[in-house]
């Protein structure tokens, strides 16, 4: 590559020492220029959507979440009103509790436990990761329905006491399995203590819905209103990834402001300063526009390693897609992984260099290395020094054995480069299932799968209620509850090695015989 390429292909905005730099994906004009009918199409399709045109047509829902972060974009007073009031009192809210005017009990709160799945937790675990150091109040997360994942949380808080922990549960619907095991469980926890859970929980959710009525049930102390033109994957900057970051000190206003100075740099119909456009068309290029390489994200910092894991449902749920909006058969989508470098040169980077060539990479560099001061590790030469080092060598490395990649740069990691990030992708998302015309707002896979785990609960409780004290085979309890028996045999060895049944084994599964 040459230095005029390099410079004909980078995008600054340098108001905000920001950068992307597209020199080694290989994109030519003509690229551009083919798919200048499709890039026109996409700038007229999020003006759409910004204007408060139904975005998710299988849903018949706006998408609203670019107006979180400039509530005057909204379309009609009452949306901005569902903005700026709720961020109003969460701001308020925050406040009382760090003054200790909102308190537990036995005292001021100490510590935060979010419960929540999906983007109801990786919103708020990349933003507490990434600029959550030294806050207010130290946050932990139930992300799951592991019952020993929630003990050892359990445990952790127990070093301050559940009677210090303000809990926030969020959940726009309330029904999320996960989310409400999650909820139960902190429950069941603070009661043993002796506590009324009520009392140290705040709810995230729809106006109405089960955990709104729960949490008006059981008195929590406060409630916030989720609307349902925010997808979870696109909710960070509103009351669900809000409430927890202000709550632990977090500059809240610095992130929204971060994401709305992107989002006027990218709402500009320009290929050539658009950066999130330039995104979307080197995610297209990379992968032919069908998803035939993967995106490795390789951010250079620590405190962005909860990166590449939030990227992968913004980018994967939003563009992995059966149907396009015409109702083709297309299988979109767009698989995302990653975790960060240099801790990366020691695992998967000898196979991106040397092994299959079936992805490209999208490197994060933060340019600073640490406030204040560095030793001398070698004669002068850093740690930040190394870091720089590898990043540099690792990204030629790649590109002269055939590998493409593109590099974000930002200054540092703060709130305002943080929502800068965080809109920069958004948008790029947006841009790009325009382009390749599907529905990035709805998330039907993950409805069926929800559905196809209800089906095998109702198998294990119509299992569970067939056991005897004689034993009998996965086939002959098959037989009598009309179910199947692969289906049955994993019912069975769930329960026994939950301490209800008890498993004998045989030659095969087939052999295998269980009992009360």
């Amino acid at each position: 590559m040459s230095w005029q390429t390099y410079q004909q292909s980078l995008l600054r905005y340098p108001q905000f020492g920001f950068s992307l730099d597209l020199s080694l994906m290989d994109i030519g004009a003509d690229f551009i220029t083919n798919m200048q009918p499709k890039i026109d199409k996409a700038f007229a399709d999020i003006k759409a959507i910004e204007a408060g045109a139904i975005a998710n047509p299988d849903e018949g829902r706006m998408v609203g979440h670019y107006w979180l972060r400039n509530p005057d974009l909204a379309p009609t007073p009452e949306l901005k009103q569902a903005i700026t009031g709720p961020l109003a009192a969460l701001k308020a809210f925050a406040a009382k509790v760090h003054a200790g005017e909102v308190a537990a009990p036995n005292g001021n709160f100490q510590q935060l436990l979010l419960i929540g799945i999906g983007g109801s937790a990786l919103g708020p675990q990349l933003v507490a990761e990434a600029i959550g150091q030294g806050v207010k109040l130290p946050i932990f997360f139930f992300d799951n329905t592991d019952p020993a994942g929630m003990d050892a949380v359990i445990a952790k808080l127990a070093a301050i006491g559940l009677d210090r922990t303000l809990v926030l549960v969020i959940s726009k619907s309330g029904g999320t399995p996960e989310t409400r095991n999650g909820m139960l469980e902190a429950k069941a926890a603070w009661e043993k203590a002796g506590l009324d859970f009520g009392k140290h929980a705040v709810a995230v959710t729809g106006v109405g819905s089960k955990l709104d009525q729960f949490a008006t049930a059981q008195n929590f102390i406060a409630r916030f209103p989720m609307e349902d033109w925010v997808g979870g994957r696109t909710s960070v900057l509103s009351t669900v990834g809000l409430v927890p970051a202000a709550l632990q000190g977090i500059d809240i206003d610095q992130l929204s402001a971060g994401a709305a100075a992107m989002d006027v740099e990218t709402r500009k119909p320009d290929v050539k300063t658009n950066a999130a456009m330039q995104l979307a068309l080197a995610w297209h290029h990379g992968s032919n526009g069908k998803g035939e390489k993967d995106m490795v994200v390789l951010p250079y910092k620590d405190s962005l390693v909860m990166f590449s894991k939030y990227l992968q449902q913004l980018i994967m749920e939003s563009i992995g897609k059966e149907l396009d909006l015409d109702g083709n058969t297309v299988h979109q989508g767009l698989a995302v992984y990653g975790n960060k470098g240099s801790t990366d040169q020691h695992a998967y980077i000898q196979q991106l260099r040397d092994g299959v060539n079936n992805f490209f990479a999208c490197f994060i560099e933060v340019r600073k290395g640490r406030d204040g001061a560095s030793i001398e590790v070698d004669p002068g030469t850093t740690t930040a020094d190394y870091l720089q080092g590898f990043f540099r060598g690792t990204r030629k490395a790649l590109y002269a054995a055939g590998r493409k990649s593109l590099t974000i740069s930002i200054p540092e990691v703060t709130p305002f480069q943080m929502g800068l990030l965080i809109a920069l992708f958004e948008r790029a998302v947006s841009f790009y299932a325009s382009l390749v015309n599907i529905n990035a707002y709805h998330q039907p896979g993950v409805e069926a799968g929800k559905k196809a785990a209800g089906v095998f609960l109702e198998t294990l409780n119509s299992v569970r209620n067939s056991l005897t004290a004689e034993s009998a085979s996965a086939e002959q309890i098959a037989a009598a509850t009309n179910t199947d028996a692969e289906d049955v045999y994993h019912c069975l060895n769930h329960l026994a090695a939950n301490g209800q049944a008890v498993a004998t084994l045989g030659a095969s599964p087939a052999d295998d015989r269980f009992s009360l």
